[in-house]
């Protein structure tokens, strides 16, 4: 509960003025810490930390601020027009955000600079694995044993305790989790990753967290 409404309701916090402002940012600090040290969200966390960090009122601890001058005339004309680019480039991503058929994460502008955001959009209750095997017998060998692939962060063998490597993202392992939600998802990279395999690919294999053929690669 207390971690909903730190992330639903205190964000609204840091409209306010000081030092209310400032409070907000320090609880979702402390709770994007909490998330770095319980989870394996990559750099999410950091880059909420970074953006409640600007918030902050500092000026107690730096001094009495020095007397300030008003910007020239050039650089409130190119505030004025980056602001306004924002906001027309904002207008399909906003109607996209309260549309019955959203679409996250569509990127709507060749140059991505105005976009849906959703870290999670949605989270199944079930979570499949694709599971990655190969074998050192011929095709249409009686017997013949296959071996997994372990991979480093990805689930696999229940007897291995889960390993942190926040703000490192470990990408393969995240695109694993995506192909075994959909085909579509893998149909672009999942082929060449297994025909690397197959090929004893060095640099895909320093990708996994462990190669059951150590001596050569299989041959299917």
């Amino acid at each position: 509960a207390a971690n909903h409404v730190t992330q639903l309701l205190v964000p609204f916090l840091l409209f306010t003025p000081q030092p209310v402002a400032s409070a907000a940012a320090g609880l979702m600090v402390l709770t994007q810490l909490w998330l770095v040290l319980s989870g394996n969200f990559a750099w999410l966390n950091w880059l909420t930390i970074a953006l409640a960090l600007s918030v902050i009122d500092w000026t107690p601890l730096a001094g009495p601020p020095p007397a300030q001058t008003a910007p020239p005339l050039w650089y409130e004309v190119v505030v004025i027009a980056v602001t306004a680019l924002v906001l027309v480039l904002s207008y399909r991503p906003a109607r996209n955000l309260v549309s019955r058929r959203q679409a996250m994460n569509r990127s709507y502008d060749p140059l991505h600079l105005v976009n849906t955001y959703g870290a999670f959009g949605s989270i199944s209750r079930m979570r499949l694995e694709v599971v990655v095997e190969g074998c050192a017998d011929p095709v249409g060998h009686e017997g013949a044993e296959w071996r997994e692939y372990g991979f480093r962060g990805k689930p696999g063998d229940p007897r291995r305790l889960p390993r942190l490597f926040a703000p490192y993202h470990l990408r393969l392992d995240w695109m694993m989790w995506f192909a075994a939600l959909s085909p579509a998802y893998a149909r672009s990279w999942f082929g060449p990753f297994t025909e690397r395999l197959l090929e004893g690919d060095r640099d895909t294999l320093r990708l996994l967290g462990h190669n059951p053929f150590p001596d050569g690669p299989p041959r299917q």
